[in-house]
């Protein structure tokens, strides 16, 4: 069972604890020809960087990334960043401990999130498009998937579970924005929510880690989505071709522009739809994640979030009139006198 999680971790604290391993490298220094094992550890709660001085090389080959060790060290800060001082490392072996405790995971049941999910394709009253929905959504080999699947890298919703929670998000703002434009065809737009991210189920690895596939590199969640939802078109009988053209551009257009990897831009008002609920829920997502990683402190400014280029306002320590974050610079490209353009990519 795993103790001392990485946002727990305090200066001058000793450690003895379970760590997933993102990055092993060993390192010299040209200054003083030393050699040192360098790893970046992390858990669900965070990533932590570490060090281990001495009596490593024989170690080296009994690890690598995306094994879980144990630990045995000391935390100090070193440049104003928590680092971990490493004395001893042994491997740990599958049965000692929950992987549920290394990578970070939605907080939602994912169950009930997904049997949210099947009632909103059951709502659907285009009959096609409902036989659709259920040929993904009900097929075993990608439902286990869809409810594991992060939505993304890191720009947002960046944990097990993050794809579906994304998805069902989207499907609330789906059925808000149809009902406040009610020239939207609801069907479509729910489907293009349900569907427009399906090939993070592929283009993603998250079993140990959260990392790109082979075929995601290669290929993108867009393209991959594209193909699969094609096949699922050509497996339905009589399935109108128009009908799978407006579907297939809801996922090729979804990300907005040519600029971030969209083939086509979004030229039908569900596709204008999808693009923009897409683009809210994650800034959204990242700057709720900005928001909570700056745990408890009594400053106004967060930290700068690359996803959002920016760093926000914490409006609760403003109003509480905590001080400005003096040593955060990055804090400045929020401020009035800066234009700053978002250039944020969709998930």
């Amino acid at each position: 069972m795993k103790s001392g999680f990485v946002r727990d971790l305090a200066d001058g604290q000793a450690v003895v604890s379970l760590f997933l391993v993102h990055e092993k490298e060993i390192r010299t220094s040209p200054r003083t020809g030393k050699s040192w094992l360098q790893l970046s550890l992390g858990d669900r709660t965070g990533t932590i960087s570490a060090k281990m001085w001495d009596n490593f090389d024989a170690l080296v080959a009994t690890f690598d990334r995306d094994d879980v060790i144990h630990i045995r060290g000391r935390v100090k800060t070193y440049n104003g960043e928590k680092e971990l001082t490493i004395e001893q490392i042994v491997p740990a072996t599958e049965n000692q401990y929950e992987m549920g405790d290394f990578l970070p995971h939605t907080k939602y049941d994912v169950e009930k999130l997904y049997a949210d999910l099947r009632a909103t394709v059951a709502s659907v009253k285009n009959p096609y498009l409902q036989k659709l929905l259920v040929s993904v959504v009900d097929d075993p080999e990608i439902a286990p998937k869809f409810k594991r699947a992060p939505a993304a890298m890191s720009m947002h919703h960046a944990f097990i579970g993050g794809l579906l929670e994304h998805v069902t998000s989207l499907v609330g703002l789906a059925n808000a924005f149809c009902t406040h434009y009610p020239e939207l065809d609801r069907d479509l737009v729910v489907t293009g929510a349900i569907l427009h991210d399906i090939g993070k189920t592929e283009e993603l690895r998250y079993v140990r880690a959260i990392d790109y596939s082979t075929e995601g590199r290669l290929l993108g969640h867009i393209t991959i989505g594209a193909m699969l939802v094609r096949k699922k078109i050509d497996a339905i009988a009589d399935f109108p071709k128009p009908l799978a053209v407006l579907v297939e551009h809801l996922i090729l257009s979804h990300h907005g522009s040519l600029e971030f990897a969209s083939p086509t831009v979004p030229q039908t008002r569900e596709a204008l739809a999808l693009h923009f609920i897409d683009d809210i829920d994650s800034k959204m997502a990242a700057a709720r994640a900005t928001i909570q990683a700056a745990g408890t402190a009594g400053n106004v400014w967060t930290d700068r979030n690359p996803a959002l280029r920016r760093a926000l306002v914490r409006p609760d320590q403003y109003l509480a009139g905590a001080p400005d974050a003096q040593s955060k610079p990055d804090a400045k490209v929020a401020g009035p006198a800066v234009k700053v353009e978002v250039t944020v990519k969709n998930g």
